[in-house]
């Protein structure tokens, strides 16, 4: 049985799904995550087609430095795989890459060189591109002679115009890459593609993608018009760990008067902020959701804010707004967070309705309403897999 491993590796998680391969079609096999993998008991679970949880356990990793944990978890997922799918024989490596830069617009197999310019872009998400890139030659080491696709976060926003883009400094910077990318494009592509299945594909529409990394794009006529993100993933909303948009005269200021280093700024933004910087408890909206301190209570009051507002901007930019999907894992699965959200947007003709949304139904708005809003969850190893194949075609 050939199958395509494709390999999703977050800030402090990993994805993988197997898919068997049999020529044009793809069928899901299995799905693993294993999460929570930065601190010393991870979270692993295994779930075949249909959902099923077949093992679910916390692998101790204490011994593993921290930047090997990525490493660590593949080879608990590929171990797994060994002793109980006898049949399995790999034939591709289907990676998730944040940044492609300006180079990159479209999947591409992976090489040296590739690799070479992928590292490049390290600065540009130094929360994701270093693993994703450890994982890329974790795969090599283990199986050097199969095909590695690269499929990029940045390459469904790629056709957004220089008035998106760019950003109002020297041209001689914009020239060299400095401008607005946007990310979680596979997630994007996904929802993209079962809205064309719904017949809806064609509507203005708002995607949030909401998670401990959250992000929201403008989609027009199936392409990407408008993100919250921009040149980095840190840009947009307030995130589990990430501060979103924020003044740079902040960053000055925090960098004359408390001598904060350019690296104690990264950490500061990228690693101390957002949710857990608002409520000094946690980066978890569940457990930010079970808390009763005012801090928590205002970390999520600010999260749902800001998307209220982001929804406004991403609706001036298609000139229009006929429909919210809502996806990521927050966004398929926080009532409290869609609720909040939505109540901001009535101005926009938004109407939801309470018992829809609190049974996450696939459709929760009211019959008044004149923006249709979704609930769909997102496959980005789907994607991944999907471009894998075309590639290996």
């Amino acid at each position: 049985m050939e199958t395509i491993l494709t390999v999703n590796g977050g800030s402090s998680s990993l994805k993988c799904a197997l898919f068997k391969y049999t020529g044009a079609k793809l069928e899901l096999l299995y799905n693993f995550k294993l999460g929570n993998i930065l601190n010393d008991t991870a979270r692993f679970k295994v779930k075949d087609a249909s959902g099923e949880v077949l093992l679910k356990s916390t692998p101790s990793f204490s011994e593993v430095p921290k930047e090997q944990r990525h490493q660590a978890c593949l080879k608990t997922i590929l171990d797994w795989l060994n002793a109980e799918v006898s049949d399995n024989t790999l034939c591709a490596f289907g990676h998730r890459v944040v940044h492609g830069g300006s180079h990159f617009s479209a999947p591409i197999l992976i090489n040296d060189q590739v690799l070479d310019k992928l590292a490049s872009f390290i600065p540009l998400a130094p929360l994701h591109q270093p693993y994703n890139l450890r994982l890329i030659e974790a795969c090599r080491n283990i199986a050097p002679d199969l095909p590695q696709v690269a499929c990029f976060d940045t390459m469904f926003h790629a056709e957004q115009s220089a008035l998106e883009q760019h950003y109002a400094l020297p041209r001689k910077y914009t020239e060299e890459g400095v401008h607005r990318y946007g990310f979680h494009g596979l997630s994007y592509e996904y929802i993209q593609r079962q809205l064309v299945e719904q017949k809806s594909g064609h509507l203005k529409t708002v995607v949030c993608h909401l998670g401990a990394g959250a992000s929201m794009c403008a989609i027009g006529e199936g392409k990407s018009v408008a993100s919250s993100m921009g040149f980095t993933a840190v840009d947009g909303l307030p995130m589990g760990s990430r501060c979103g948009n924020i003044d740079p005269g902040v960053l000055l200021y925090l960098q004359r008067h408390h001598n904060l280093s350019a690296d104690d700024l990264e950490a500061l933004i990228y690693k101390k902020s957002g949710w857990l910087g608002v409520s000094g408890i946690s980066s978890d909206m569940l457990e930010l959701e079970k808390s009763n301190q005012p801090e928590a209570v205002e970390a999520i009051d600010m999260f749902c804010y800001r998307a209220a507002l982001e929804i406004g901007r991403l609706s001036a930019a298609l000139e229009g707004l006929e429909q919210i999907v809502f996806t990521g894992g927050v966004g398929e699965n926080s009532a409290n967070v869609r609720e909040r959200i939505l109540k901001r947007c009535e101005w926009l003709g938004v109407k939801f309705n309470p018992h829809a949304n609190t049974t996450n139904d696939s459709i929760i708005n009211g019959a008044d309403s004149q923006v249709t809003i979704r609930v769909i969850p997102t496959n980005e190893e789907a994607m991944i897999a999907m471009h894998t194949k075309d590639l290996m075609a």
